[in-house]
């Protein structure tokens, strides 16, 4: 897939994730699969979405130890 192709497809996730935020776990693991297929190609991570997918997993992290 080509890269900037993965950046149209997070950029619609942003906007999803914006819209529809009771989605917002779903549209976590869209993102982070298209990291990682950033990852995968070699090209540097935007800063911003690194610190969203650490931001993301951290309220995920926390949401499940309040749950237990």
């Amino acid at each position: 897939m080509a890269f900037d192709q993965i950046k149209l497809e997070i950029s619609q996730l942003l906007t999803e994730m914006q819209n529809q935020p009771e989605d917002k776990h779903e549209i976590y693991l869209s993102l982070v699969e298209k990291l990682n297929q950033i990852r995968a190609t070699g090209m540097p991570l935007p800063e911003d979405l690194v610190r969203l997918e650490k931001e993301l997993e951290a309220d995920f992290a926390s949401d499940q130890s309040g749950t237990e």
